[in-house]
């Protein structure tokens, strides 16, 4: 099968993709065909190492007729009207989370890139339902977990990073800024499992950051359905288990546990277990690791839906914008004591 052939939009995160693409098992479905930067020297530091084509302009890569795919890495901050300049030009977009900070003006751009027959996938909220999420689906109905209750999920990380003038250092941009920037995945897995949110808390602090943005965040969210999550996530925490994702969920008759506690069995993945109450007893009726995580990038999908082949159970547009509905209700709150009702 040939590997589609890609551009790569953005060397800040970028840089990150670039690797990935350049190892199995992203390699042997994609070929880095061209990198693109406006910083010169980067994009011509990293295609040499990558051994492909360097543009510094956008509109130079998109006269390229031999690159049919573009990974978008640029800011948030009008990615919209990227895709939109990208699908036109007749090309297809990957790009990364989060996906914009206009839900709006995100949701108007992919119905405009579906409406044009192109393909524009995320790694968060992925294109198919992550492993664990299908796999807590599936415990709810084998094990009859009854309603959703409530979630607790957990990111944390140690950075020491300094004010460089980028969108991570405006509050506007950036808000709660590891809510955003880890969080933002839990948010898209939250949306996935329980739908329409209705209303946002927050909380933050700044403890040792050199952004002048939070280090330490909570974001609170009542769901339509009436299930109650939380999430939080830091920037401060050293301790060895970084990027876990951790999960406590409440059904009616059930908890399932996600990557929480100090053991890891497998050291990798995502390890689940189902405790239910029987007989009196509290029982682990089931236990399984899920290889892949939430927030992956899938290139096989993408590559798939590229060559216009039928797929199944993709997500659409609508709930892909789902997130960014409660980023814009976190601003909100930011300004308004805490709180904040999600419109949309």
């Amino acid at each position: 099968m040939n590997r589609l052939r890609i551009g790569i939009v953005g060397l800040g995160f970028g840089k990150h993709i670039v690797n990935e693409l350049l190892k199995s098992p992203a390699k042997d479905i994609i070929e880095l065909a061209a990198v693109c930067d406006t910083r010169p020297d980067l994009t011509s530091e990293v295609a040499a190492t990558a051994g492909c084509k360097a543009y510094t302009s956008l509109d130079d890569l998109l006269n390229d007729p031999t690159i049919p795919a573009i990974g978008l890495y640029t800011g948030p901050n009008g990615r919209a009207e990227l895709i939109r300049r990208i699908v036109d030009s007749g090309r297809d977009v990957m790009t990364t989370k989060p996906l914009e900070i206009d839900p709006d003006a995100a949701l108007k751009s992919l119905q405009h890139a579906a409406a044009l027959g192109r393909t524009v996938h995320l790694n968060s909220p992925s294109p198919r339902l992550p492993a664990e999420l299908a796999q807590i689906s599936i415990w709810q109905q084998q094990y009859d977990l009854g309603r959703p209750v409530a979630c607790r999920r957990d990111v944390w990380v140690s950075y020491n990073e300094s004010a460089d003038g980028s969108w991570y250092d405006d509050p506007e941009l950036c808000p709660v800024a590891p809510v955003y920037r880890l969080g933002i995945y839990l948010i898209n897995d939250l949306v996935r499992l329980f739908g329409a949110a209705e209303q946002v808390t927050i909380l933050q602090s700044r403890l040792r950051t050199g952004r002048p943005t939070a280090d330490s965040g909570q974001l609170g969210i009542l769901f339509k359905n009436g299930v109650i999550a939380n999430i939080f996530a830091s920037f401060c925490v050293l301790d060895g288990d970084h990027y876990r994702n951790g999960i406590v969920l409440n059904f009616e008759r059930g908890t399932i546990y996600g990557n929480v506690g100090p053991n890891r069995p497998n050291g990798c993945g995502v390890d689940l277990s189902l405790v239910q109450e029987r007989n009196n007893k509290r029982q682990i009726v089931a236990s399984v690791t899920c290889e892949s995580y939430s927030g992956g990038y899938d290139w096989a999908t993408f590559a798939a839906a590229v060559r216009g082949e039928t797929q199944s159970g993709l997500i659409s547009p609508e709930e892909a914008v789902q997130g960014v509905r409660l980023i814009v209700a976190m601003k909100e709150a930011l300004r308004n004591n805490g709180a904040a009702q999600v419109k949309g």
